[in-house]
């Protein structure tokens, strides 16, 4: 074959032209794959460029029956595979052709010795361990299927990247291919091993990874692991940080935990602009939210800059999830104009219909403007008529992701923790005043103590059952977050039920006061103030409920 500059094509790029096998081999490649996405068309244009391919069990007979000559690597080594397969690359015939410097006197004159020709290419990957842990099996099958060849090989490979090319990755098979066609310069031939390179250790160390996360879960009991290593891979880069002076990017974590493949992170944008950085972000808030009600329980989310704003479900709005969407943006329509909705129920046409053409509380003319819409899936219907509704709304459906741990950076290193997945159902709520909350009070109690674990500290929630009316969040001070809770909430505050993340430091004249005083009815807080006493009498002075949850829900 001849290249575009009608020089005729050799499988050595220029930097390998001066270092021929010192045993007479021609150029070798060596073709040990797990995953065979490619592998045939690899290893006919690798033939077809000259080289010797060389080859291991299923690999080698595949490429066999393909028509392609292949030279078995027991050929190679002069020794069988043995122990079921665990050893058959491990051998200095073949680690020594990977290794050997061609630049360096010592190294050459020592696999002259030993005859061992050069192999210029190694395309390896790995035993499918993660999936064989996803498949149940057992912890024997999984150690069985931990790879030690394939990394070997690989990270020999790429330490001698300046004179062996090393593929991990079926979609590097074609750009190689065309690479050595190219008759590339020496810099750029440098440039496109050292990439490789990189890959092939970024390969090993995700497969390391995983590996240890497994046997850290059938050892570690739950407890942190003393050394942590994430493996994620860019799903895409992102126009822009959280300010377009910031650069950005999103990536999937290829943990275990996160073998699910849940979440916002794996959501599909059916429609709409890309996402932005702060998109990824306020939608995590709001899935996050709204994944926390019972399926049973239709439910909608509103949420601007990572707090929820509104949040209703059909439970309080008549059976009605429609209404509970209204209510949710009637609840603070000035911060849902350019939110994001979450829903934790299908999308139907008639509750895309709802959103594209819901009118503003403000003015009852202007049409609501969003962000996001997500929810866990749409019917076609209900996909198409909400695509009407804006070419830039962005649509995501994702499925919910089940609570595991959070990692978080801090200047030098990380926090983790396991994930806050208490929910109302988990807890007991123990009245401690003398007035009985009614079975509405305690159902609105639950729904406001579900919405406060979501609102950024200090955070109060004033609802009724199934609706919030006001929240206040972000504070330094809980009593100006009451203040603005009940602010938001309005007359509605009368009669209504109130939910506090932490527990009250000061009852007279502070939160619990002006709460009784604006006319709320029954409050849920953790408890475990040294002035919880001062609380419990304040509220039986207004005759109010006051429940403890004894567990917090700060958020930062």
């Amino acid at each position: 074959p001849t290249a575009r500059n009608g020089k005729k094509v050799v499988a050595r790029d220029i930097r390998m032209r001066a270092f021929a096998s010192p045993n007479g081999a021609k150029p070798r490649a060596l073709i040990s794959l797990s995953d065979k996405t490619g592998m045939i068309e690899l290893a006919k244009e690798l033939a077809a460029l000259g080289y010797e391919v060389i080859s291991t069990g299923g690999s080698a007979k595949a490429i066999a029956d393909a028509g392609v000559a292949v030279t078995p690597v027991d050929q190679i080594t002069n020794f069988p595979e043995m122990l079921d397969g665990r050893v058959k690359t491990l051998h200095p015939g073949i680690h020594g052709g990977i290794l050997a410097r061609r630049d360096l006197a010592s190294h050459v004159a020592s696999v002259t010795e030993h005859d061992i020709g050069y192999i210029d290419l190694v395309a390896v990957n790995l035993y499918p361990f993660r999936e064989t842990v996803a498949g149940g099996a057992d912890f024997a099958t999984c150690v069985e299927n931990i790879d030690i060849g394939g990394p070997t090989m690989i990270r020999a490979a790429a330490k001698n990247h300046p004179f062996v090319y090393t593929l991990t990755d079926t979609a590097d098979y074609a750009p190689l291919i065309a690479h050595i066609k190219s008759s590339p310069s020496p810099a750029d031939d440098l440039k496109m091993r050292k990439m490789l390179a990189w890959k092939a250790y970024q390969h090993c160390a995700s497969y390391d990874a995983v590996v240890s996360e497994y046997i850290w879960s059938q050892i570690g009991e739950g407890a942190p692991a003393p050394e942590l290593c994430v493996p994620m891979t860019m799903r895409e880069s992102l126009r822009y940080g959280e300010n377009p002076h910031q650069t950005a990017a999103v990536y999937n974590d290829d943990s275990l935990a996160e073998g699910g493949r849940a979440g916002v992170g794996q959501a599909i944008l059916h429609h709409g602009k890309e996402m932005s950085y702060n998109n990824f972000l306020d939608a995590e808030a709001a899935y996050t939210c709204v994944s926390d009600f019972p399926t049973s329980d239709p439910s909608c989310v509103v949420v601007k800059h990572t707090n929820p704003c509104g949040v209703a479900s059909a439970s309080g709005c008549g059976g009605d999830v429609l209404e509970a969407y209204r209510a949710a943006v009637r609840a603070d329509p000035i911060s849902a104009f350019g939110g994001i909705v979450a829903f934790n129920c299908e999308v139907t046409a008639e509750l895309a219909r709802e959103i594209r053409e819901f009118r503003s509380p403000q003015d009852g003319e202007t049409r609501m403007f969003y962000e996001i819409v997500i929810a866990p899936s749409y019917t076609p219907e209900g996909l198409e008529v909400l695509k009407g509704k804006s070419k830039m709304l962005r649509i995501l459906e994702a499925k919910p992701r089940s609570p595991s741990s959070t990692l978080r950076q801090v200047g030098g290193g990380w926090l983790q923790q396991q994930s806050d997945s208490l929910l109302p159902e988990d807890i007991t709520f123990t009245v401690v005043s003398e007035a009985q909350p009614t079975a509405d009070q305690l159902d609105a109690l639950k729904f406001a103590w579900r919405v406060v674990k979501h609102v950024k500290s200090n955070a109060i929630t004033v609802a009724t059952k199934g609706r919030l009316l006001g929240m206040g969040s972000g504070q330094p001070n809980r009593v100006n977050s009451v203040r603005i809770a009940l602010e938001k909430a309005g007359e509605e505050a009368t009669g209504a039920v109130m939910a506090s993340d932490a527990f009250f430091p000061f009852a007279w004249g502070d939160s619990v006061e002006k709460a009784c005083q604006a006319g709320v009815k029954a409050i849920a807080h953790p408890g475990g103030s040294m002035r919880d006493q001062d609380a419990i009498d304040c509220c039986n002075k207004y005759n109010v409920v006051l429940v403890t949850t004894g567990h917090r829900h700060f958020r930062h």
